[in-house]
């Protein structure tokens, strides 16, 4: 497995230096800089690889080359999108990137209402609350159809929490749903939030699926052609909110998917947190279920609640059997050396990590501390080495 590092480029507070330190070879990256909607230009990803290569790395997934809105909502004249999306796949090819992550979630990239919940050995983790979600639905929003999203104990809690709440808790709290998006895209306070959800009305799971599908028609065909593999990414958390469809949630919405346009360049990000996070999903069950159709992986784990909050967990101390999981990418790995395949081997990072000893003073983006994913790849690293040594891992 290439064990690689999310790498935000000239936003990045954490410096390839210092990533390099980690022991990492991979970066994942993208040209965050660049709005959704226009092409990247071949000489901007081919001065970004030059830069990665001289610092000793090689560039081996783009995350995320983003999907316009308007093509999830299937607004107006895609023509010009869609024809911009193949022109920065053809020009990534050319400069040798060949994997694509991506996600198919509307509007909101992934959600937590917490950047900075405590973690009991001291340090820091994201946190999604079920409870503060149905207040910034139900009291901040208004979305009085989210009493029918939610538990009549969650809904209880998110009125003592909205009551007893001060303007900068809201504050903080919409700060934090938003922060999931990367880059520099929109970011919005509550009215706009509401402006933005009107455009998704009458979009269902049924319609949001139609159009993800003339997606895929549209993208596929040019992956092929290119030799590329296009991954999507599962949602996060994997469920309906804020009355936007989630439609890449569980294993009968993976096998949708990869079976709406059948080819291997239509492939999975295999993110154990993502899924993780939803309690009816097995996710090294899963992973063996797709293990053909995976080309990249996120390797991160989540401790669940019984009213639908989670937590980031350590890397091997979550609900998900991460030793298992990672047992079943290696097998798939093992399969496809032994099947002659060139691109056999599944690229992976730590994500989400803990904020632990000085990470806090850094301000990196949420998520994404330096310390905290270089002791989730380090432990990770040592799942790989005694799963693959020779005398006590059948790998």
């Amino acid at each position: 497995m290439k064990e690689s590092w999310r790498w935000y480029g000239p936003l990045d507070r954490i410096s390839l230096g210092e990533v390099a330190q980690t022991g990492a070879s991979g970066i994942v990256t993208a040209l965050h800089e660049i709005a959704y909607g226009e092409v990247w230009p071949r000489a901007a990803i081919a001065e970004r690889k030059a830069g990665l290569t001289a610092a000793g790395f090689d560039w081996v997934v783009v995350e995320s080359l983003p999907i316009h809105e308007r093509i999830k909502r299937n607004d107006g004249d895609l023509s010009e999108l869609f024809a911009n999306y193949r022109r920065s796949m053809a020009n990534l090819a050319a400069e040798g990137i060949t994997t694509i992550c991506y996600n198919f979630m509307p509007l909101l990239d992934w959600t937590r209402t917490d950047l900075a919940a405590p973690v009991a050995n001291g340090g820091t983790c994201l946190r999604f609350s079920a409870p503060r979600m149905a207040a910034l639905e139900l009291y901040m929003l208004g979305r009085d159809a989210a009493r029918n999203d939610y538990p009549a104990d969650v809904i209880k809690a998110a009125e003592r929490w909205f009551q007893a709440s001060s303007d900068a808790d809201r504050g903080e709290l919409m700060r934090s749903v938003m922060s999931g998006l990367p880059g520099a895209y929109d970011r919005y306070d509550a009215d706009g939030l509401k402006t933005a959800l009107k455009q998704y009305e009458g979009i269902d799971r049924q319609a949001l699926r139609d159009n993800y599908k003339q997606f895929l028609e549209e993208i596929i065909p040019t992956a092929e052609e290119l030799g590329m593999r296009m991954c999507v990414h599962p949602d996060d958390p994997p469920r309906d909110i804020l009355g936007l469809p989630r439609i890449v949630s569980d294993a009968d919405d993976i096998a949708w998917i990869l079976g709406a346009v059948d080819s291997p360049a239509n492939g999975l990000t295999l993110c154990a947190g993502s899924l993780g996070a939803n309690p009816d999903n097995d996710v090294p069950a899963i992973a063996r279920k797709f293990a053909s159709r995976i080309w990249f992986a996120h390797l991160r784990n989540v401790r669940k609640d019984a009213d639908g909050s989670f937590e980031e967990a350590e890397h091997l101390a979550g609900d998900t059997d991460m030793v298992d999981l990672v047992a079943a990418l290696l097998q798939e790995e093992a399969r496809r050396r032994s099947a002659g395949e060139m691109q056999w081997e599944i690229p992976f990072r730590p994500d989400h990590g803990h904020e632990l000893l000085d990470d806090a003073a850094r301000n990196t983006h949420p998520g994404y501390p330096l310390v905290g994913r270089m002791r989730g790849l380090a432990e990770l690293r040592g799942v790989v080495a005694s799963l693959s040594h020779p005398r006590h891992g059948s790998h």
